[in-house]
């Protein structure tokens, strides 16, 4: 049974290698979905909103008008949720959440509320620990006060 399992973990890699790149081709061909008119008004943000109007031409798909948003341009069901590197994110907050983290699969992104200080101690344990680190920005020396 052992056999088995580590057969289907071997054939796995590639597949998922395959898939990521499905997902980026996927990804370079999906139209910049704006919302309708955004460019026309200044009081209209770009980011995407569903059309609801009655005359609506992008609810219509009348051409001419940008593409609607629809689940046929999602990527791979398998891969969705994953880093580009294939591993997937953990979000860590402290110093204690890395040792969920396994450093084959995992990847971590500290969290956006975490200070300079405890950046710093997350990154020298990640270290330690053998983990990438996807956004190590915003780190500062403290030198210790003589």
């Amino acid at each position: 049974m052992a056999k088995k399992s580590a057969k289907v973990v071997d054939t796995e890699a590639p597949k998922l290698e395959r898939l990521l790149q499905l997902r980026r081709s996927i990804a370079e061909q999906r139209p910049e979905f704006v919302r309708p008119e955004s460019w026309r008004y200044v009081r209209l943000h770009p980011e995407w909103r569903k059309p609801k109007g009655m005359d609506n031409k992008v609810r219509k798909s009348i051409k001419g008008w940008p593409r609607r948003v629809k689940v046929g341009y999602r990527g791979p069901h398998q891969v969705r949720g994953y880093h580009s590197s294939g591993h997937t994110e953990v979000l860590v907050y402290n110093i204690h959440d890395l040792l969920k983290v396994v450093p084959e699969k995992d990847v971590v992104r500290m969290g956006r509320t975490v200070g300079g200080r405890k950046r710093v101690e997350i990154m020298k344990r990640a270290s330690e620990l053998g983990l990438r680190v996807l956004n190590p920005q915003r780190l500062r020396v403290i030198e210790s006060k003589k």
